[in-house]
């Protein structure tokens, strides 16, 4: 079998802190390159395991001017199929070029939030053009959760497949856990108005017994700051961004992961945190499937139900470690071995549906 051409439109440099070149970065680790030859992008250093994979081409691009070599790789590259497209003026303009040269290449799009994009008032009307100019113009669509589907149906009337994101289960471990006389709360995420941090800050003045870890950088980074001197929130660390290895020992230091967020698609926060060990608290409106209420942890519908669930996991030691075992055991079916498995289907059905066309 002759192995199967895929360019992945992403970046394989180490550490970059981008959520979805992070997952891209994670699948290209595992597709078995016996039967997947990839070529990917990179501006510095590329991932360690990416470079040492065999059958990959690491397609270098200059500090400046990064479009026309990525834009040529579009255009003239021997790929079967483009994976990950990312919302960018390469895209833009392959887009539209590719119906002009009737280039029949599979293109593959990835919706790994809420399509409702307006009401996102940090997100620029351009870059949401530039989306639906890019991404939701891709040959097949798959959204990362059910209600990342059902949104995307209802905003645009198109439909997609559902891929989780996933999580690496061999990183991400869950250790012996002390019983703190101060529980840890964490919260892992970017400082932006709809992951709602602040959350953190008000449950950290309800309950004193416990101290709040906030890891993350953002937009609301000095109100959180401000917020934490004027009220004297001696219980609240505000930690900045965080290396994974550092972010790993967060999870494993802490005893309850609390995620307020109100508009997402699936935070693999949330897996990472399961796969520590950690229960979770979250919001029910966006419907993560890697919570189960009262199993692995509890999803709510207001701040007062967050604050009633938090108190409870606060008070018993024995519930926080059994929903967070269940949580642990419910996570490995999101190891991005398993995911990566259904992406190389994936490739190789829609491969087999274009030569059906071809044939018919």
């Amino acid at each position: 079998m002759t192995a199967i051409h895929v360019l992945v439109d992403s970046l394989a440099d180490s550490g970059l802190p981008n959520a979805q070149m992070g997952n891209a970065r994670e699948i290209i680790r595992r597709l078995d390159a016996e039967k997947f030859r990839l070529s990917v992008f990179s501006c510095g250093a590329p991932d360690p395991q990416i470079a040492a994979r065999p059958n990959t081409e690491i397609i270098y691009l200059p500090r400046q001017r990064q479009t026309p070599r990525i834009l040529r790789e579009y255009m003239f590259g021997a790929h079967a199929i483009l994976f990950y497209m990312k919302a960018a003026p390469a895209s833009a303009v392959y887009t539209r070029m590719r119906r002009i040269r009737r280039d029949d290449r599979i293109t593959v799009g990835t919706v790994e939030s809420q399509s409702d994009l307006n009401r996102e008032l940090t997100l620029r009307k351009s870059a949401i053009r530039l989306w639906e100019k890019t991404v939701l113009r891709c040959d097949y669509l798959f959204s990362n959760s059910a209600a990342v589907q059902a949104n995307l149906a209802k905003e645009y009337g198109l439909p997609s497949e559902i891929v989780p994101t996933g999580v690496d289960t061999q990183f991400f471990t869950p250790i012996v856990r002390r019983s703190h006389v101060r529980p840890k709360v964490l919260f892992v995420g970017s400082l932006r108005p709809f992951k709602q941090p602040n959350i953190l800050l008000d449950a950290a003045q309800r309950f004193l017994q416990a101290d709040f870890v906030v890891a993350g950088e953002g937009a609301m980074y000095k109100e959180l700051h401000a917020c934490v001197s004027r009220n004297r929130l001696s219980n609240v660390a505000l930690l900045g961004g965080q290396t994974m290895d550092a972010l790993r020992q967060l999870y494993r230091e802490a005893d309850v992961f609390l995620f307020p967020s109100r508009w997402e698609g699936s935070p693999k926060v949330i897996l990472e945190a399961a796969a520590s060990g950690l229960p979770v608290i979250a919001r029910k409106n966006y419907r993560p499937e890697s919570v189960i209420h009262g199993s692995t942890g509890y999803l709510v519908d207001s701040d007062n139900d967050l604050f009633e669930n938090l108190g409870i996991l606060l008070s018993d030691a024995s519930l926080r470690q059994r929903l967070g075992e269940a949580g642990r055991r419910h996570s490995l079916g999101f190891d991005w071995g398993v995911i990566t498995r259904q992406w190389e289907q994936i490739f190789l059905r829609l491969l087999d549906k274009k030569k059906g066309r071809y044939h018919a």
